[in-house]
């Protein structure tokens, strides 16, 4: 399975992490996304219990 850098849009394998020919590096996802969600739904919960 391939996927198409953003920077030079060579076609390279879905696991790489850094482009073979342009180095531009694929911003890893899971751990960090998932923590952006909870401090969103967090910060949404708290403006809610401070407005009612």
């Amino acid at each position: 399975m391939k996927k198409e850098c953003p920077s030079c849009a060579m076609m390279i394998e879905k696991d790489t992490q850094v482009c073979p020919i342009c180095q531009y590096e694929f911003p890893r996802r899971g751990y960090q996304s998932k923590l952006k969600w909870i401090a969103l739904l967090l910060a949404i919960l708290f403006l809610l219990v401070i407005l009612f």
